[in-house]
């Protein structure tokens, strides 16, 4: 081996630990810090003709580029009084992202607008919060198996409760269409894979929450049953999609709520981040976030990205902010509020989010409340429309008994990807029928 191959090897170890020796450390400081004194600061990749890696040079050389820009992040932290806690890249926006804590007698929002009027800053943001939209109090409705009911159809015994089977004629639709092999990424928290009613509807998961306590959360995993429920399995529930395949991307966590039994489900800016990257290079056709927020800069344009590939992103309205919050106030988010509103917002779209039975953690079900589970009805729905139309996606592909909003009308929704029909032939066999 030549000295300068030597030299080059011995650059290329110097800047892999630079890179990820530290990461671990970082990580764990960065989950240990209250969220609201943390600001994110985006630092330019450069093109991607002129990066590391690939078919442009040797792979060490992106190592050393990420190396370097750590180190404008670290000379950046300490001229701010910061400390450096993690980075990520992030090629689908051509910037690396860096965590810094703020000390205690700084402003997250005046350091952040500091750093955005250094040169070499894309833009910089505090770190923000986000909060799942469900409202208080659950009530328990089983555990385990509850064996058949004859009467209903399909044989889940809560079927006959689920507001869809009536107001949706949810069964009906299921002659058309049940979301087959359609992925939605769920983006919400840890999802209980194990739960009987959804057994076999996770396609992947993923984890972008650090330093927290791992197992099975209330929110993420009553979505992912109003979305995806196992049908005719005998138990529980059956999802708007039953065929669909869920992405299980944990990016918020449950802590305690200001009521016993009802705890809350956190996200931030950067968990948020990492899940909605993931969700869009792992080709999710359908994006649910059931939770809300302040704007955010950095979430907005990825969500930009995957409305421009084509996904569906719906979003969780929440009532008590104008526009519903962030980010269903998100240009091409399609904002959904539970049902029941006495003067709907313009733009809102409403579905059942009153008094839905769906999974919840130990094999239970529970009827829960509120705008988070009326989105997880949309992005159900929208799961059944891309299976008879795959390139349908957003408000334009739903039918509304108003113009921009409102309750939808499902029938017509599904009518208008599935072709030419009347809403009586849902209840005649089809050629294309799938169960």
């Amino acid at each position: 081996m030549t000295e300068r191959a030597i030299k080059r090897l011995i650059v290329s170890v110097m800047a892999v630990f630079a890179v990820f020796g530290s990461t671990y450390v970082a990580s764990a400081a960065a989950a240990a810090t209250p969220p609201d004194r943390q600001v994110l600061v985006l630092l330019h990749l450069p093109p991607p003709h002129l990066r590391g890696g690939g078919d442009y040079g040797d792979g060490y050389d992106d190592q050393i580029g990420h190396a370097a820009r750590r180190g404008i992040a670290g000379r950046l932290a300490k001229a701010h009084g910061l400390t450096l806690a993690n980075d990520w890249a992030m090629p689908l926006l051509g910037v690396d992202c860096y965590v810094m804590t703020v000390a205690a007698d700084q402003s997250p929002r005046s350091v952040a607008d500091a750093l955005s009027h250094d040169p070499g800053v894309a833009w910089a943001e505090p770190m923000n919060t986000y909060h799942g939209q469900s409202a208080r109090g659950q009530s328990a409705v089983g555990r385990g198996p509850q064996g058949r009911s004859a009467a209903a159809t399909p044989d889940d015994p809560l079927f006959r409760a689920q507001p869809a089977s009536l107001a949706w004629r949810l069964a009906d639709l299921h002659q058309m269409a049940t979301g087959r092999g359609v992925r939605v990424a769920v983006i919400d928290s840890m999802i209980d894979a194990a739960h009987p009613d959804l057994a076999g509807q996770i396609q992947s998961r993923a984890n972008f929450v650090q330093g927290r306590s791992d197992g099975p959360e209330q929110h993420g995993t009553g979505v992912a049953g109003v979305i995806a429920a196992v049908e005719n399995n005998g138990i529980g529930i059956a999802g708007i999609a039953p065929h669909a395949r869920l992405m299980a991307l944990r990016a918020c966590w449950q802590q305690a709520g200001r009521d016993a039994g009802a705890p809350d489900t956190v996200c931030d800016t950067l968990g948020l981040a990492e899940a909605l990257h993931f969700a869009i290079l792992h080709d999710a056709r359908i994006i649910n976030m059931s939770l809300s927020g302040p704007p955010d800069t950095l979430l907005g344009k990825l969500i930009d990205v995957a409305v421009s590939r084509g996904v569906t992103v719906v979003g969780a309205a929440d009532p008590d902010v104008p526009g519903g919050g962030f980010p269903a106030s998100h240009v091409g988010v399609v904002a959904v509020a539970s049902d029941g509103l006495s003067a709907p917002t313009a733009g809102l779209y409403t579905a059942p989010g009153r008094d839905v039975p769906t999974t919840q953690p130990e094999g239970r079900w529970s009827l829960v409340n509120g705008s988070s589970f009326a989105a997880a009805h949309v992005s159900g729905l929208f799961a059944l429309v891309q299976e008879r139309a795959p390139r349908a996606h957003g408000a334009a592909a739903l039918v509304t008994l108003r113009p921009g909003g409102g309750d939808i009308d499902v029938c017509s929704t599904l009518l208008k990807a599935a072709g030419p029909c009347d809403c009586d032939c849902v209840r005649r066999p089809m050629p294309q029928t799938i169960r």
